[in-house]
Formats: structure tokens, C-alpha cells, sequence
């Protein structure tokens, strides 16, 4: 069976509505800024030494690997919340039920972001957002 175009490509965003690219590529502070995020929780999150983390073009691959996932993560959620970035930056920081009661921002900051973006694939796929509506 053939997967639909929604399917296959529904797992990246559509639109940068929390502005966090630009034309040289993702801005890493936007990222850290939008999650209130600390330079320990960059650390763990991108696997690295606090003392390496950096926001240049000498950015630890890992790290920077894991920005741009996250960044995805988040941009998704924003074009559920039709680009509303108040109701994007509380749902990531209020504690969620169908999470067993963590909040989306610590589920990244626990090393769970592959969970969380399943989690947010599937219920835009439930709720019909990510087709050809135009809205993602």
C-alpha cells in the first residue's frame, strides 16, 4: 500500500510560524529562547559538554542535529495552534495527561523527543491537520 503524500512528508513542517529559520538556516537562540531553555539543558539535550555549546557555525553537530528536530517539533505544533505562538510556548511548557503528566518541553529535556514528535504526527493526524487544507 502506498503511503499518501500527507503520510510520507507529515512529519516536517509546512511554514515557520514561531520564525525560527532564516535564510542562513535554523537561528539556534530563537529555539533556546522559544523553550526558556538553559545552556545545561542544550548540553544534555544535544549529548555535549556545557562548555561547547555555541551558537555559531562551529555548533556541535549533535547538538545542532537535535536544535533543528526540535525546531521541527515545535513549528509543528505552532501550525496546529494556526501560528499562535502564546498557545504554541504553553502547550510545551503545561503538563500533558496523554504524556503521563509531563509537559512537552520537559519530555525534550528528558531526552524523549522522538516520543514527542510521534505524539504530535499522530494526533495531527487525528485532529485532520497536515493535509492539503492548507492548514498544517
Amino acid at each position: 500500500m502506498a503511503a499518501s503524500p500527507d503520510t510520507l512528508f507529515g512529519n516536517v513542517r509546512r511554514s515557520d510560524p514561531l520564525h525560527l529559520w532564516s535564510k542562513s538556516g535554523l537561528e539556534f537562540v530563537r529555539v533556546r529562547d522559544f523553550l526558556e531553555f538553559s545552556t545545561d539543558d542544550l548540553a544534555k539535550v544535544g549529548g555535549v559538554s556545557p562548555q561547547s555549546v555555541r551558537f555559531d557555525a562551529r555548533i556541535p553537530p549533535d547538538l545542532r542535529d537535535r536544535l533543528e528536530q526540535i525546531a521541527n517539533i515545535c513549528t509543528l505544533v505552532a501550525e496546529y495552534f494556526d501560528a499562535d505562538s502564546e498557545r504554541t510556548a504553553l502547550w510545551f511548557r503545561t503538563p500533558n495527561p496523554m504524556l503521563g503528566d509531563v509537559s512537552p518541553r520537559d519530555m525534550i529535556r528528558l531526552g524523549r523527543y522522538k516520543r514527542l514528535l510521534k505524539f504530535v504526527l499522530e494526533a495531527r493526524t487525528v485532529n485532520g491537520h497536515g493535509e492539503k487544507e492548507g492548514r498544517a
